[in-house]
């Protein structure tokens, strides 16, 4: 006996950080699946295009909204928009996040923010998302996080921080969710061709096609996957990196 996917059509998604990158990706599929996504981001431009890029009648909806994850009252008018627009919320998508110099090289501002961003924001989020999950009966939440957790790189120990704390807070969090019926999940995505990679874009696509990249919509397509399984299996943690991956 098989279990059946979980179809996506209908389901009321909030994805942090749609607007480029992994994000941008993550909205384009899961419209195309028929999923009703609101997304934000911290700038119009690039929210504006992001939206633009819908097809197809009878896919889903895409609805936009400019927000900081490192806000706490911004993060409050994301989800009033949640329970406005979307009428609740099935699945979380936290996919905002910024990269970051060595800590010795950053401005005490500019660290801390990169924290309050990739990882109190991800909290915040998870918090007000399981708070409607469980009234509900369930849900899923799905965090984007980082190998730099595993490969500890260096010139990365504020981003390496902020995703080793999502990956530890994600696996703790499963436990104690699981039974409300809210599964928790973590990408970990290799070097993939965001802008958050320091070269231009003939470079990023050299290396994809030198198998040393992914793009953005292989990890899109990893999060589909993982939010497809069916009711009774949770995606723990799902790495994803390409064939001839840098580990240093």
């Amino acid at each position: 006996m098989t279990s059946d996917p979980t179809s996506l059509t209908g389901k009321r998604v909030l994805l942090t950080g749609g607007t480029t990158g992994i994000g941008r990706a993550t909205l384009q599929l899961l419209v195309a699946q028929g999923a009703r996504v609101l997304t934000y981001g911290r700038h119009q431009e690039a929210l504006d295009s992001a939206l633009d890029e819908f097809g197809p009648a009878g896919s889903g909806q895409a609805f936009g909204m400019i927000a900081d994850s490192a806000d706490k009252a911004q993060v409050d008018r994301v989800f009033a928009a949640v329970d406005e627009r979307l009428g609740g919320i099935d699945m979380l998508v936290a996919c905002a996040a910024l990269g970051a110099d060595p800590l010795d090289e950053m401005a005490d501002e500019d660290w801390r923010y990169v924290i309050d961003t990739n990882l109190v924001g991800y909290l915040a989020c998870a918090k007000a998302a399981i708070t409607r999950m469980e009234a509900q009966g369930g849900g899923h939440l799905l965090f984007v996080g980082s190998i730099s957790t595993e490969i500890k790189a260096p010139g990365e120990s504020v981003y390496s921080a902020t995703k080793a704390g999502i990956q530890a807070f994600a696996e703790t969090l499963r436990k104690e969710v699981a039974e409300r019926n809210i599964r928790v999940s973590v990408i970990q995505p290799g070097s993939v061709d965001t802008d958050m990679q320091e070269c231009s874009d003939d470079e990023k696509r050299a290396a994809v096609d030198r198998h040393e990249m992914l793009t953005a919509t292989e990890i899109a397509e990893a999060i589909v996957f993982v939010l497809t399984r069916p009711a009774g299996t949770d995606v723990v943690n799902l790495r994803i990196e390409p064939r001839l991956q840098k580990t240093s």
